[in-house]
């Protein structure tokens, strides 16, 4: 079956990709590299957690239940709050639940995750912050590898940068030139120049967060310090990396404030004075 290719280019480094959203197909069903790479991304944090799950003293088998649970209402928590962000962009409630043609917000997968998944601990008998120490380790392996997706889509882009790694498609150009683009006002976008990859930002953003967590794990004060540093760390992240973005909702168009900015905003806010108050009470702890 004949595909449609994007050829993505990279002036400043000499590089070009010719790529198509899919990677393979069964039959007449395509199976688009979006999926593929959350899949990937959704297997190495199952790895994970099983092969560190006895660190936190958590049962392998009573886990296996929690995270169906966690992954499956993540999912539909993710296209959810991505639905809720644009609710006038769907005709119907069969396009809003049509997770297949894209669209998954990570803040809606994270909520999610997390209140289900720790239901699911207390239904199952597993210690919920341990579990969501570890879950955070995974969110960021899943999300370092997921972010490729949008890669393979053109999505998910930035402003124009003039540095190497500035990326250049028609599919990035047709986005610019659409009325869809959400821009600080003052702000002047050229859909013919290169764009941030942020996709390739908040991806190694991620992986850095999780070699340091790994490096952490050790020196760990009390239950659910893992939980309260990735979000400050993915917090900090994807505050400055949505301000690159040209596809966030604005919240206060006039300085550029977006809504997931927000959201990270106080995430970080919140995780720092939890993090501060709760290493002084396990201070003396071991």
């Amino acid at each position: 079956m004949n595909h449609l290719t994007n050829l993505v280019q990279f002036p400043g480094l000499g590089l070009s990709f010719e790529l198509s959203r899919v990677a393979f197909s069964i039959g007449d069903m395509d199976i688009y590299w979006y999926g593929v790479c959350i899949a990937f991304g959704l297997c190495l944090a199952l790895v994970f957690a099983f092969r560190r799950c006895t660190e936190f003293g958590i049962d392998a088998d009573s886990m296996v239940d929690v995270i169906l649970i966690g992954v499956v209402l993540g999912i539909i928590s993710a296209r959810a709050y991505y639905v809720a962000m644009a609710p006038f962009k769907y005709e119907s409630i069969w396009e809003m639940i049509a997770i297949r043609d894209g669209g998954l917000a990570i803040y809606g997968g994270i909520i999610g995750g997390f209140l289900f998944g720790g239901l699911a601990c207390k239904w199952r008998g597993v210690p919920v912050l341990p579990m969501f120490d570890l879950t955070a380790m995974g969110f960021l392996l899943g999300q370092g590898c997921g972010r490729w997706g949008n890669f393979f889509n053109q999505e998910a882009f930035g402003c124009n940068t003039t540095l190497p790694w500035g990326m250049y498609s028609e599919a990035t150009r047709a986005y610019l030139m659409s009325s869809t683009v959400t821009v600080p006002k003052g702000v002047v976008i050229d859909p013919n120049l290169p764009v941030h990859p942020t996709f390739l930002y908040e991806s190694i953003w991620c992986f850095v967060g999780l070699f340091l967590l790994v490096r952490y794990l050790k020196k760990r004060r009390f239950a659910g310090d893992i939980a309260l540093r990735y979000l400050i760390w993915y917090g900090a992240g994807r505050f400055w990396i949505e301000a690159l973005r040209t596809d966030s909702l604005l919240l206060v168009p006039s300085i550029g404030l977006r809504v997931s900015q927000l959201v990270a905003g106080v995430a970080v806010v919140g995780g720092v004075i939890a993090e501060i108050l709760l290493t002084r009470k396990f201070r003396d702890k071991p």
